[in-house]
């Protein structure tokens, strides 16, 4: 069963989560502070991270830079302020979800099980593989390369490209990439995908003139292939 690292300073909070998630059979670890959830998660190298942005010493953003640095471990980010930087600025740096302070600890069990089943390789899977020119997007191994060179992008952007470039030359509103990649469980807005797309744009740079991340004007995005 998968570990998970929670990072919150308060105990009551990574208390009630470690009886939910050991009851789902989890491995648990915990970290009180910044600086120790960097070192637990060295030592620990958890499946998933569950991180609180306001934590004393290190925050949450700069736990987030480190985790995200060392790969591709996905990352929940617990915050009280539930504002739209917060949320852009979150995904920026590479987290897969989010969740507002309150909530329920049922919400948060399920969006980890969810973001754990959406980075898990498939085993075995030979149709999960997308190539274009200068570009293989592969499922199986969660791997992107471009111009032949393995790219490093985390989970959310391979499966929201994977998920254009299987669909080229058909657009798709926000709202029905959120609900398509995200799932229903993803409570967030729209400008999710902005985000995502961004950096996608900048990891595919110049890669080919055959097909590239396209921005429907008032309706959303397609992966545009010339015929």
């Amino acid at each position: 069963m998968a570990k998970i690292l929670i990072a919150d300073d308060d105990k009551n909070i990574c208390e009630l989560l470690r009886l939910y998630l050991a009851k789902e059979g989890y491995d648990i670890c915990i970290a009180n502070d910044g600086e120790a959830a960097v070192a637990a998660f060295e030592k620990e190298k958890p499946d998933l991270v569950v991180l609180d942005i306001m934590m004393p010493g290190i925050d949450g953003w700069e736990v987030c830079r480190r985790v995200r640095a060392a790969g591709n471990t996905p990352v929940i980010m617990l915050t009280a302020k539930g504002e739209t930087f917060d949320k852009v600025l979150g995904l920026e740096l590479g987290a897969d979800d989010y969740v507002v302070k309150p909530f329920e600890a049922k919400e948060l069990v399920a969006r980890i099980k969810a973001v754990l089943r959406r980075c898990a390789p498939a085993a075995q899977d030979t149709e999960g593989v997308i190539s274009y020119e200068n570009l293989s997007v592969d499922l199986s191994r969660y791997e992107l390369k471009v111009r032949g060179k393995v790219v490093d992008a985390p989970p959310k952007e391979l499966e929201l490209l994977y998920y254009l470039a299987s669909h080229p030359n058909r657009v798709f509103t926000r709202d029905q990439l959120l609900d398509e990649v995200w799932g229903f469980e993803y409570y967030g807005d729209s400008r999710t995908i902005d985000v995502h797309v961004k950096r996608l744009r900048e990891k595919l740079d110049g890669a080919s003139s055959q097909w590239g991340l396209k921005t429907v004007w008032g309706v959303g995005y397609k992966f545009e292939v010339k015929e």
